[in-house]
């Protein structure tokens, strides 16, 4: 199992035993009606004017005997308040705003089986910048678990809670969810191999795959994960013949494409830019997919961080920079079970990553 709740200011979906298809029917194991461990999901926009944002708020019991409440404050800093009778649990978050990123994932995990004998709960407040590949978290003592009840209500019935208008979209898991580098493709991306094309889903470790840069490479590790499909996970399908595609392709928004051309050089003095799939979404050329619950993405981690070849288009591969050299960012991530030896260091991107005004502006010059 893994996502229990999905919302957002439309949708308003819960099920105990998964939402996800083929989960099966067996809910969580709950401690008195509580998950043992789990995350609290929340992606939003920033107030433009700078203003305090009550991001989510809910309260059960006519003397409001819980809270729950995720605030935004100005200059970049994140209070979570979470309060059961006379228990009060109160952490507090600051990132870099200094970019203004269009979209924060905030991300609020608890596992109360990892404690000493008489210790409180284990917990982790995270901070994710999606277009900028910025992490900033800070582990928790004493994080209270949240009930089922509780998640059922927050997720469907919009009249007992407080949503932001700028939130996006809230969810629970009932696992601890990574944080750091994600996968972007879909499971049934063509990817180049030696000669042939296999599907991104069934790629393994040892596997070898053509890349742009340095030919054919050995696939160093795979990850996958699911996510709920809206927000910054919503799927985009870019369409054949555009971008040099042989046939549609299925990516999540913050897939990159290595696009080149003389257009490029012109306006940016470089022979080819990483342009982010999110910036590309036009309603022709690449579209937005709904209707799906949930998404699985996969992603492969080369030797030099090099650029696949996805149905003839160049794509890029993980970026995982030095995290194999910080150990608490590993555990956190999607590598967390992966031999640090085994994983490679990776070097800045010899691409430059690309504005959305930079990439309206490229593809009116290509398309002209």
């Amino acid at each position: 199992m893994s996502w229990i709740a999905i919302s957002d200011a439309e949708e308003h979906r819960f099920s105990a035993d998964g939402l996800e298809p083929g989960v099966g029917t067996a809910g969580p194991m709950l401690q008195n009606g509580r998950l043992p461990r789990g995350s609290l999901m929340l992606e939003t926009r920033l107030s433009p004017d700078g203003r305090p944002q009550m991001l989510l708020a809910y309260e059960r019991g006519q003397r409001h005997d819980y809270r729950l409440s995720v605030q935004a404050l100005p200059g970049g800093g994140l209070v979570v308040v979470i309060a059961d009778g006379g228990e009060v649990f109160h952490t507090a978050l600051y990132h870099n705003s200094h970019d203004r990123p269009d979209i924060l994932r905030i991300t609020y995990s608890w596992d109360t089986t990892l404690k000493g004998r008489d210790g409180p709960s284990w917990g982790r407040l995270a901070i994710e910048q999606p277009e900028y590949d910025r992490v900033s978290s800070v582990d928790l003592i004493g994080a209270p678990p949240l009930a089922v009840e509780d998640i059922r209500v927050m997720a469907t019935d919009p009249r007992r809670r407080h949503l932001d208008a700028d939130v996006v979209f809230f969810a629970v898991s009932d696992r601890v969810e990574p944080i750091g580098p994600m996968p972007t493709l879909s499971a049934k991306v063509p990817v180049l191999g030696e000669g042939a094309y296999a599907y991104a889903g069934r790629l393994k470790q040892g596997d070898m795959v053509e890349t742009l840069e340095s030919g054919l490479v050995p696939v160093l590790q795979t990850v996958r994960r699911t996510v709920p499909a809206c927000g910054s996970f919503r799927p985009v399908r870019l369409r054949a013949p555009y971008f040099g595609l042989q046939s549609d392709i299925v990516v999540a928004p913050d897939q990159r494409l290595v696009v080149g051309g003389s257009e490029v050089e012109y306006i940016f003095g470089r022979e080819a830019v990483l342009v982010p799939a999110r910036h590309l979404v036009n309603g022709i050329s690449a579209i937005e997919l709904t209707g799906a619950v949930t998404a699985t993405y996969h992603q492969v981690i080369l030797p030099r961080h090099e650029s696949l070849i996805a149905a003839g288009c160049p794509v890029e591969s993980l970026y995982v920079g030095r995290i194999r050299r910080k150990p608490a960012q590993l555990v956190a991530s999607l590598m967390a079970g992966c031999d640090r030896r085994l994983l490679p260091e990776h070097g800045r991107s010899a691409y430059l990553v690309i504005k959305p005004f930079e990439a309206i502006t490229l593809m009116q010059r290509r398309a002209a």
